[in-house]
């Protein structure tokens, strides 16, 4: 490890004690409530950029946010961790919400809307260089930071898609009125702003029929 690796560890650890020494202080119940368990009332699905902390930005505690991250927050439907993490979720946790959020200045979407190739993200990044090709038409005539956003937006709403097609999820919603919201984070304002991922009653219908499934029982 680097002499800089370590004193940036060494500083991480100093900044822990006095936090956990400050936190314990100012919400005493905390710590000794959260060594009985959780119970967050959100999944937060979002990307591995260090600038988003989800707990951090939504101005909330250690125990409220149950997370899953990932290079540019991409759903893949065949993808066992996501899968995992949002069957434990909302069917063990129970939790109220989850929330998709992409965030500006994305660097795998930047890599989809470019052409290098980049090894073994490059199979990551396909859903993304999908919807480039999708909405080629309407990035054709934006700036470069317009088709960031533009891409950032609509990898958001193809999550909430792939989460609400998921089985659990389905079966939470109509059993418990669990809410999927769509969400974009702003780094240079430090700012959430929800997007409109209302379905249609038709489209919500023929997904329904579509993904909708139980166990058989004997």
């Amino acid at each position: 490890m680097s002499e800089s690796h370590s004193d940036a560890v060494t500083v991480a650890l100093q900044k822990n004690h006095h936090w956990a020494q400050r936190t314990a202080k100012e919400h005493p119940s905390l710590f000794p409530a959260l060594a009985k368990g959780q119970q967050p009332a959100i999944l937060w699905i979002g990307c591995a950029d260090s600038r988003v902390p989800e707990t951090t930005i939504l101005g909330l505690q250690p125990g409220d946010v149950f997370v899953h991250r990932n290079i540019a927050n991409i759903l893949h439907p065949g993808d066992i961790s996501a899968g995992a993490v949002i069957e434990y979720a909302v069917a063990h946790l129970k939790v109220k919400h989850i929330i998709v959020c992409g965030h500006t200045s994305c660097g795998g979407v930047n890599a989809a809307l470019g052409n290098s190739a980049l090894g073994i993200i490059d199979p990551w990044l396909l859903p993304l260089r999908n919807l480039r090709a999708e909405h080629a038409k309407a990035l054709s005539g934006l700036s470069p930071a317009e088709k960031t956003q533009k891409l950032v937006e609509e990898n958001v709403l193809a999550g909430v898609k792939t989460v609400r097609q998921n089985s659990t999820v389905i079966a939470a919603v109509k059993e418990r009125g669990l809410t999927v919201h769509a969400m974009v984070y702003d780094i240079s304002t430090g700012r959430l702003k929800e997007l409109d991922s209302s379905e249609d009653k038709d489209v919500a219908a023929v997904r329904l029929d579509a993904f909708e499934t139980s166990f058989e029982t004997s």
